[in-house]
């Protein structure tokens, strides 16, 4: 905080599930914005409420913690790009067993391929078609 602004004072109250990073931001960006547009002379001599608009604003823009803040955006973008991914592998997994198994059975096809040819070439073999 400025020198100027000593008695300034700022609370955020949120629930549990409210990051304090984020809540912590919240009130830096709030202080940070009233000592620009407020001097202490023109709240000390105030005869009314100081209004500050902006508050809603910031109110209304840090609703969605994730949205506010970059680094929970990102973090939120990095899971969901996280589960995709293994779900991807999840699915090239099992296709590499699916496919194991057709080569399995394309050779299994193929010894016995081999063998009906082999007994057909014998058995054909003793008789002589003219």
């Amino acid at each position: 905080m400025d020198e100027s602004h000593q008695q300034l004072a700022v609370v955020a109250i949120t629930d549990r599930e409210y990051p304090d990073m984020v809540a912590m931001e919240l009130v830096t960006k709030v202080t940070r914005e009233f000592e620009l547009k407020f001097s202490e002379a023109a709240i000390n001599n105030a005869t009314q409420t100081v209004q500050f608009p902006e508050l809603a604003n910031f109110l209304i823009k840090y609703q969605d913690p994730q949205q506010a803040n970059t680094i929970l955006k990102v973090q939120k973008e990095l899971d969901e790009t996280k589960a995709v991914l293994h779900k991807t592998m999840e699915g090239l997994l099992d296709r590499n067993e699916q496919l194991d198994m057709l080569v399995d059975k394309s050779n299994q096809l193929s010894a016995q391929s081999k063998m009906f040819y082999k007994t057909a070439k014998k058995t054909n073999s003793c008789c002589i078609v003219m």
